[in-house]
């Protein structure tokens, strides 16, 4: 992380530092789309989202790691032990993970709610013995945990325009949008790790069961049934997106550039899905690189032009009252 951000973050302690680079890091190498959009806030906002990812990095890689048993005792342990140590981050205490001293001091920072990072924990515990789910509703009530609270604690970090209950159903569905997006995306990575993300009546009702799935991931053939219920798995995740899309404007304007770049990256990968003819369960559909930097130009555009008017408004009468932290003026 650069010393600009952290020092526009107002991050001054060498190991707190220390802590919001190794973020930054575990950002930037596994979690690319979300790291272009990241580069889009403005410095000072930076620092908070690399290390909600990262703490979300952590205990994901801790789930997923291991071998391919998902009752692994040794995963459960570890993340038991990563909770006690978020517990004592969160109340304050010193710690030497990296990781839960960034997120730790981002949610004092930000007051952001303890809740959404014990959910999250609690659905991070559900993946150990979980490899199903029966109905949408019931990957929902999972998804609760495991993405719409990353929205949820992003929120104070974006700022808003109306009062901050009123954006989070919308942060929560783009959370989930997110998360339904990778779904799609990693059904034959997830299928090998004993885990099959698509509702069991979604995928039912295209004559598609997890036998059906694991013939077609080990023989590279495939199969109509399962494309069309891919496709209507699809459909469901861009509603989804419907859904969360009137929240990018209650958001924070120097926000918004980020969050709408990362929505159309995100969203990206269900074209990149269909361009590739619904292959999923043979190889990951990859947003070309190309399309990926229009986008990022697109974003870049809108910052500039939102600062602009920023500025603007500033020279010419108070500033708004209600986003969650001070506009930064500096270039992204």
């Amino acid at each position: 992380m650069t010393g600009r951000e952290l020092d526009a973050a107002g991050v001054t302690d060498p190991v707190l530092r220390a802590a919001y680079r190794h973020c930054r890091a575990l950002n930037s190498a596994h979690g690319r789309t979300y790291f272009l959009a990241t580069r889009l806030l403005p410095a000072e906002r930076r620092p908070a989202v690399h290390a909600l990812y990262g703490f979300a990095r952590w205990a994901d890689d801790i789930v997923d790691s291991f071998g391919p048993d998902p009752g692994d005792a040794r995963r459960a342990a570890e993340l038991a032990v990563l909770q006690r140590r978020l517990e004592r981050g969160l109340r304050g205490e010193r710690t030497d993970e990296p990781v839960v001293l960034a997120v730790a001091d981002t949610a004092r920072r930000y007051s952001i709610e303890h809740a959404h990072f014990r959910d999250f924990m609690t659905a991070m515990r559900s993946d150990l013995v979980v490899t199903d789910y029966p109905a949408y509703a019931d990957l929902r009530a999972y998804m609760h945990g495991s993405a719409a609270v990353i929205g949820l604690q992003m929120l104070p970090v974006l700022g808003t325009v109306v009062p901050r209950e009123e954006a989070a159903p919308y942060a929560a569905s783009l959370g989930v949008a997110f998360q339904l997006s990778n779904f799609l995306r990693d059904v034959g990575e997830d299928l090998d790790r004993g885990r099959v993300y698509l509702p069991a009546d979604l995928l039912a009702g295209h004559g598609v069961d997890r036998a059906l799935l694991r013939w077609s991931r080990d023989t590279g053939r495939h199969d109509p049934r399962i494309t069309a219920a891919l496709r209507e798995f699809e459909a469901l995740t861009r509603a989804v997106y419907r859904e969360a899309e009137p929240g990018i404007g209650m958001l924070d304007p120097v926000s918004r550039p980020c969050i709408r770049t990362a929505a159309v990256l995100y969203g990206g990968i269900l074209d990149a899905v269909a361009r590739e003819g619904w292959s999923v369960l043979h190889r990951r559909a990859v947003v070309p690189r190309r399309e990926r930097a229009v986008v990022a130009a697109d974003g870049l555009a809108r910052v500039v032009a939102a600062r602009l008017r920023h500025r603007s408004r500033r020279a010419s009468g108070p500033p708004p009252a209600n986003p969650s932290r001070p506009v930064s003026e500096e270039a992204a």
